[in-house]
């Protein structure tokens, strides 16, 4: 009988060990499918929410907090007139296809970023550097044309992860990076799986295996959830279920800010967008408050500028822009903008889709007709992004600190005001933050008072995850699902 009672416990035993041990996995949502897995040649949040911080390592990377953290960069000295930044690199790093990471990577990935040919999409954050160096395997000196404080920050972008040369040119299908997760397999339109890197270089991560499942559709992400077919959506494309999930145990709601702007983007050098009042008679017939109730389900902040409200630089604008379809009226009319029609173009995020039916509603109150295209993300980013055919557009800039994208002239929205521009060249030049506040502030202001776009609201970061799960992030200061920190609690 003793025996017989040992062993049975002992099988108790093994059998909870292996429960336990199973709680190692994880499948996450994702609403958007990522048209590439290479963040340093493509424009879509996407491919970051998978490979960012999991995949691919900068030399150094955002944290929970927003605040800019060592990565392969394990420190860095910065020269007396802020232009020369030496990294001293960790050593013992791999990739993933077990070839040796060093200073010559790091010279290849950010010459590749900064040539004459790169696809870059954020190609403006390496503009600045000046020369890359080589000191020895595990030291790498860049020189920069004229101080830059915010370089750093610049780094710690997707789009300026390292990668090897041998490698580089697969990365869209098979990304091969030095992070604590490896890329497995990519079922496209259904999901993409990345599991533990074994020999990682930093502190091992809780989780084997992650699976992040593609779900556009908000009614198909509440059944998943409800179902237990995954098991958290960082950011839940059904705001109007989450007092449901609020009130059942099994789950909890994860409620933050982003840095995603959400903005009515218009083509300001296609006439009749080109003329400021039509572009301001457009923001006017704009009731934010009723987008957000009716797409976002109460969930956003309303802003009259590019620039996350929780910026402590921040200028609440909205006044600039405030709903008055009288007005909007009246500057049609001084425009002689009459009959007009024109096209909206809407990604497959829920707050375009839902938020563009309403916009539409309230510009043909004023007089402007829309004519609504429905366009899947890669659609978008070939036809609006890259090819600038469009007149209005609706889309959530969810990179940190961008403002100076405004500074493009021949970026989709096509502005780049030569004072603007300017403005953006003193900022880089100026390290003390009085001053760099002042031409934020001056930069917030001078692109509402242009109107060139319709500032809408910032995105809330709304979120689902099963209760057992710790880790995931509140907020969200970059577009990234970083898994570093996520494991199972009993």
């Amino acid at each position: 009988m003793l025996s017989r009672l040992t062993l049975t416990a002992a099988l108790l035993a093994l059998t909870a060990g292996a429960a336990l041990a199973a709680q190692d996995t994880i499948t996450l949502g994702l609403v958007l499918e990522p048209p590439n897995l290479d963040p340093t040649t493509g424009a879509a949040a996407a491919t970051d929410e998978v490979v960012y911080a999991n995949v691919f390592e900068g030399l150094t990377r955002i944290g929970p907090d927003g605040a800019v953290r060592p990565a392969l960069a394990e420190s860095w000295d910065v020269s007396e007139d802020g232009k020369t930044y030496t990294f001293h690199l960790h050593t013992g790093v791999t990739f993933h296809d077990g070839s040796t990471f060093d200073a010559e990577d790091v010279k290849f990935s950010l010459d590749r970023a900064r040539a004459e040919d790169s696809t870059n999409a954020q190609k403006a954050l390496f503009a600045g550097i000046d020369s890359v160096e080589v000191v020895d395997p595990a030291t790498v000196k860049v020189t920069l044309k004229d101080a830059d404080g915010s370089f750093p920050f610049n780094m710690a972008w997707g789009d300026a992860v390292i990668v090897a040369p041998e490698s580089a040119a697969n990365l869209a299908t098979r990304p091969i990076g030095t992070g604590p997760f490896k890329f497995d397999s990519w079922t496209q339109g259904d999901k993409i799986e990345i599991s533990r890197y074994d020999g990682y270089w930093g502190k091992p991560v809780a989780l084997s295996k992650a699976t992040f499942r593609i779900i556009a559709d908000p009614t198909a992400a509440f059944a998943a959830m409800m179902a237990g077919d995954v098991d958290a959506f960082p950011n839940f494309p059904a705001p109007e279920t989450l007092a449901q999930f609020a009130s059942d145990p099994r789950f909890k709601v994860i409620v933050g800010s982003t840095e995603g702007e959400t903005i009515l983007a218009m083509n300001n050098k296609k006439p009749p967008l080109d003329n400021v009042k039509v572009r301001e008679a457009i923001a006017h017939a704009i009731n934010r408050q009723e987008i957000i109730d009716g797409a976002m389900f109460g969930y956003g902040t309303p802003i009259g500028t590019h620039f996350a409200p929780h910026n402590p630089d921040y200028v609440d604008l909205t006044a600039l822009s405030a709903y008055d379809p009288e007005k909007s009226k009246a500057l049609l009319a001084e425009a002689g903008a009459k009959d007009l029609t024109l096209r909206l173009a809407l990604p497959p995020p829920t707050y375009a889709r839902r938020g563009g039916e309403i916009i539409a509603a309230e510009l043909a109150a004023v007089g402007i007709k829309t004519e609504i295209t429905n366009l899947e993300w890669a659609q978008w980013l070939e036809q609006v992004f890259k090819g600038k055919d469009f007149d209005l557009t609706i889309v959530s800039h969810t990179e940190p600190m961008d403002i100076n994208i405004y500074a493009r002239p021949d970026y989709y929205f096509q502005y780049g005001k030569p004072e603007f521009v300017a403005l953006m060249d003193r900022l880089t030049k100026t390290a003390d933050p009085a001053g760099r506040s002042a031409i934020l502030k001056e930069a917030e202001e001078m692109i509402a008072k242009d109107y060139v776009n319709a500032y809408l609201f910032q995105l809330a970061k709304t979120g689902v995850a099963n209760a057992k799960i710790e880790g995931l992030w509140e907020n969200s200061p970059n577009q990234s699902n970083d898994l570093t920190a996520v494991h199972w609690v009993e």
